[in-house]
């Protein structure tokens, strides 16, 4: 059944909206020019793309797929380059390797990158040694650096996102393509970090078992399993910055309603998801799979209006449930939103943000989060699906593939005296690669033994 049109909604309806989290753009004739020349720019995505993906995500809603959704809490332009990228991209496919095998199910790969260079702020200024500025609010928009001229938002900077997304994507289809996490390649791999947990043998089993059942298939079919070698992967971004947003939005021939060709799959961020405002406006409109952020400040009736609002035919795979509470929120407000939603009898996918209602600092004034209570909000979110009758199809982290010390804990023990080491994230604490594929081990062996 084609989808039919989106009653009182045009690209730009999110103007009549209010619209929060938006930089002031000091001449209005660069920013249109900007936006003409982002908008003339050939798609990132393409609309077969995003349809397919939304397929993967329906089956993911019925526990026939699993989510894997990661990347930077905010990519930088000078980040733009061979080294990082193939990092980031080695952790999400080996984990969504250990991930196909533990669950026994396949895994869609969504990165949290080629676009994620706009972030939300808790204030608009910032204030050092008695001089105010507007706050960094990522590559797209301003600068790092504490000077009038870096924090002016500077609208050619979408111009340079959108090339810069275009560059990081170009490498990701060339090395999914092309056998880079291949498991019949351990120098790929570096599980140094196992020896010092105490869960290493079982983590090594599961690695020599999946070799095993890679070799065991070749031997059957006496042939290489050229399928491990190229994988499908999709790009997302927090749809911040409306203004872009409204540029990359596009029609294509033979399909009806508007598309986001910037992206797979943009998501609407906690700070941003209000029923009545300009960004869920935005996203009611495009056809693309629609991430939502629930937070603990979520009611239940907020909720329910929001998944008829962003999904009002019911439409398999259109939207996504990112909760993130906080491990010691997440059992008084998770139950109630999922029987919310359930009342509904709306098809929705649920997974599980434990990075972001985890963040605190140290005594030192450093942003970090902690393992234990990171993977301690993924349990409970495991346990809670499963009380509810309901099921946690996803995961979404904040991750790198770099060797990091950004969050604390882990099997390599890393405590906040290590944080200064190799501290390099400008906005939120990721996950390094030990740390990412111990969290993959983790999410396994949490739910081989709940029985799921």
């Amino acid at each position: 059944m084609e989808p039919t049109a989106v009653e009182n909604w045009s690209p730009t309806s999110w103007r009549e909206k209010k619209a929060l989290q938006q930089p002031t753009y000091p001449d209005p004739d660069a920013l249109q020019d900007a936006l003409d020349r982002v908008a003339a720019l050939p798609p990132l995505v393409t609309s077969w793309e995003v349809e397919t993906l939304k397929t993967e995500l329906a089956w993911a809603a019925r526990g026939e797929r699993f989510l894997l959704q990661g990347g930077e809490c905010a990519e930088t332009f000078a980040d733009c380059r061979a080294d990082v990228i193939t990092s980031r991209l080695k952790i999400m496919l080996q984990m969504s390797l250990v991930l196909t095998y533990g669950l026994n199910t396949p895994v869609t790969r969504v990165g949290r990158f080629a676009g994620q260079y706009a972030k939300p702020r808790s204030s608009p200024t910032q204030s050092r040694n008695g001089q105010t500025l507007p706050s960094y609010r990522g590559d797209s928009i301003n600068g790092r650096a504490f000077t009038p001229e870096a924090r002016e938002p500077d609208p050619q900077r979408m111009v340079q996102a959108y090339t810069t997304s275009s560059l990081t994507l170009n490498l990701v289809r060339g090395l999914t393509d092309g056998g880079f996490a291949d498991l019949r390649h351990p120098e790929y791999w570096d599980l140094d970090f196992m020896e010092h947990s105490p869960l290493a043998e079982e983590y090594h089993s599961i690695v020599t078992a999946i070799e095993d059942s890679i070799d065991f298939l070749e031997t059957v079919a006496a042939t290489s399993l050229d399928a491990l070698e190229r994988v499908n992967f999709y790009t997302s971004h927090e749809a911040l910055l409306l203004p872009y947003e409204e540029a990359v939005t596009r029609t294509v021939p033979h399909k009806p309603g508007h598309y986001n060709l910037s992206t797979h799959m943009p998501w609407v961020g906690k700070r941003t998801n209000q029923p009545e405002n300009a960004h869920v406006e935005y996203a009611r409109g495009i056809r693309n799979p629609i991430g939502l952020k629930v937070g603990p400040a979520m009611t239940a009736s907020e909720l329910t209006d929001l998944v008829r609002l962003l999904d009002p035919e019911d439409e398999p795979g259109r939207l996504t449930l990112i909760t993130r509470f906080g491990a010691d929120d997440v059992g008084d407000r998770l139950p109630g939103l999922i029987e919310a939603v359930q009342s509904t009898g709306q098809s929705v996918l649920w997974i599980c943000d434990p990075m972001h209602g985890n963040t605190e600092k140290t005594d030192s004034g450093i942003k970090t989060r902690r393992f234990s209570t990171i993977l301690s909000e993924l349990e409970q979110t495991v346990d809670i699906h499963a009380a509810e009758g309901s099921h946690l199809g996803g995961v979404h982290f904040e991750l790198t593939g770099e060797d990091v010390t950004e969050c604390v804990g882990g099997a390599r023990g890393l405590k906040e005296a290590d944080l200064e080491r190799a501290y390099k994230s400008y906005v939120d604490p990721r996950l390094n690669y030990e740390q990412a594929l111990e969290m993959a081990f983790s999410l396994i062996r949490k739910v081989r033994g709940t029985g799921g």
